[in-house]
């Protein structure tokens, strides 16, 4: 399974989802959409510019589990 430790990073860079939609360019109901995953698709430019914007590697956001590994 894949989990999207987008709150993670915000925290550490100290940055509200809002201001973050505001940077990318999408709405925060998105944003809030990808950070809670119950996303189906990511578009690579939307995780280039978050990744640009939070000065992260892909890594930092998006991570894999095992099934049996799941919070």
């Amino acid at each position: 399974m894949i989990v999207i430790n987008l709150d993670v990073m915000l925290a550490k860079r100290k940055m509200t989802l809002s201001e973050l939609s505001d940077k990318v360019g999408i709405t925060l109901s998105n944003m809030s959409l990808l950070k809670t995953g119950k996303v189906r698709a990511l578009r690579i430019s939307t995780l280039d510019a978050i990744c640009r914007i939070l000065d992260c590697e892909v890594s930092d956001i998006l991570e894999y589990r095992k099934d049996d590994e799941a919070v």
